[in-house]
Order: structure tokens, then C-alpha cells, then sequence
């Protein structure tokens, strides 16, 4: 195990102190992950989503396209440790600000495939992972295979969770996991990385649905998340069982939020 190391850094534009874990690697991170189960097509409709032209990315900002993800294994959950009490109409400003301060620490494009705010709503992360699966930066050493959910602000012990930020990140999971996951059972992977919590070419388990803390020496996604997840494994695994049966609402409806390119060549 090796412990992380934090770097304090100011987004000046938006005031915002922001606790980072030394950069993810963007490389492609397999070597010898498990083989994927067989299924075919997600296993939950997909749910609302700001795409990248919506809230504005800067595309001329991204140094090169992710590598593209055949399943997701596994989801991590993160925290931004942005302040909790900002105004949800800000937050493609701070998305903006996000991307480009992840890509001045040495990250291709924003780190996270998807960024869920304190009202719900769900924005597109790091390109193309509307018109499929790519590989973020978000759990060194566990990229490859794995979703990175970031929930935009700071949720330490004590700290309210949003239920409708809850929801938007169950209704993400049930839709990305490869079909057949259990999001309550284990998944098998292999460490890229030294600096992981496992020597690169360990092979580590992990619950389908873990905290980045599970991967990685550090407190995201902070404890208040962190003791939720039982719940969100739960949440995930009605929704998907909800969709398999051909209940309401098990088809997708999502509305088109899609303006612009969302992904970069």
C-alpha cells in the first residue's frame, strides 16, 4: 500500500478549496482483469444526463480520446470536496473549471465519467461515455473496467446526502453495470499501480458498487457517502430487477440533453 498524497488547489473563478489524490493515470490500466460474464445491452434504461455540449465543455481542452471500455465491472463512488451550498445553475461553470484544472494536472479530459449534483441532475464527465463506456481517471490503478461517479461536493460525517443526488447516481449504476453484475455482490480485479492500495498485478476484490477509499489510500468519497452505499447497492439492484421484469418506467425516456459532440477525436 502506498498512502496518497494531497494537493490543496484553489479554482479561482469559483472561490473553491479542492482536495485531491495524486493524478490517475489516463493510460489504459489492464493487464489481466477478469474476464467479463456474458450479457449483452444495459440492464437499466438510461436515466437524464447533461451531455458535454450542454453545460459547455471545452473540447479544445482534451489531449486525446478515451480508450473505450468493452463492460463496467465496477463502480466507484466519489466526492469533489467542492462546498455543499452552491446554486445547481452554477454548476456547468464549475464543471468547467473542473475539466480544466484536471487537465493542468496532467489528465487527458475531466477525470470522472459522470459528476451528479445536489439536485440530481446528471452530467456527462469525460467524453463518449454517452455513446458507450471509456476509460476515466478516477481510482488509480482500477480505471480500466470501473465507472467513476463523482458527487459534486464535500460529504464528510455528519453531512446531509441529497436523496435526489442518491437517486441520479442508483439510476447511473443500474445502467452502466454490464448486465448479469450483482450490485450488491464482489468483482475480481488486477492493480496497474503501485501507488494503489495493491502492488500492480494483485489481483483485488471489490464490492461492485465500492468508495474510492476502497482502492486508493484516501477518505473520498467521505463517510457520510461512504455509509450510504449499502443503500445505493440496494437502490441499484431494485432498479435493475424493476427493468428485467418490464415494470414502469423500464424503458428509457431519457429527454435529449445532447448539444454538441460528445466525444473529441
Amino acid at each position: 500500500m502506498r498512502p496518497s498524497r494531497l494537493v490543496f488547489a484553489v479554482v479561482l473563478p469559483l472561490a473553491f478549496l479542492v482536495t485531491w489524490d495524486e493524478p490517475v493515470r489516463d493510460s489504459i490500466t489492464g493487464h489481466g482483469a477478469a474476464p467479463a460474464e456474458a450479457g449483452t445491452g444495459p440492464a437499466a434504461p438510461r436515466p437524464d444526463i447533461v451531455s458535454r455540449g450542454a453545460w459547455h465543455a471545452d473540447e479544445d481542452l482534451v489531449r486525446e480520446r478515451a480508450a473505450s471500455m468493452d463492460d463496467v465491472r465496477a463502480v466507484f463512488i466519489h466526492h469533489t470536496n467542492h462546498p455543499n451550498d452552491y446554486d445547481c445553475a452554477a454548476v456547468p461553470d464549475m464543471l468547467r473549471a473542473l475539466e480544466a484544472d484536471h487537465v493542468q494536472r496532467g489528465w487527458d479530459d475531466l477525470g470522472y465519467n459522470f459528476v451528479v449534483d445536489r439536485c440530481g441532475t446528471i452530467y456527462e464527465g469525460r467524453a463518449g461515455d454517452l455513446k458507450g463506456s471509456v476509460e476515466g481517471a478516477h481510482t488509480k490503478g482500477f480505471n480500466e473496467h470501473s465507472l467513476g461517479i463523482a458527487a459534486l461536493g464535500t460529504f464528510d460525517e455528519g453531512e446531509r446526502i441529497p436523496g435526489a443526488m442518491l437517486e441520479s447516481i442508483a439510476s447511473l449504476a443500474a445502467w452502466k453495470l454490464r448486465s448479469g453484475a450483482d450490485p450488491a455482490g464482489r468483482t475480481r480485479m488486477v492493480s496497474s499501480s503501485d501507488e494503489s492500495r495493491y502492488d500492480e498485478g494483485d489481483d483485488a476484490e471489490f464490492d461492485v458498487i465500492s468508495g474510492h477509499k476502497d482502492a486508493y489510500a484516501t477518505d473520498c468519497p467521505g463517510r457520510a457517502l461512504y455509509d450510504k452505499l449499502p443503500d445505493l447497492r440496494d437502490e441499484v439492484k431494485r432498479l435493475r430487477m424493476r427493468a428485467a421484469a418490464g415494470g414502469p418506467h423500464a424503458k428509457s425516456q431519457h429527454r435529449s440533453t445532447e448539444a454538441g459532440r460528445g466525444d473529441r477525436r
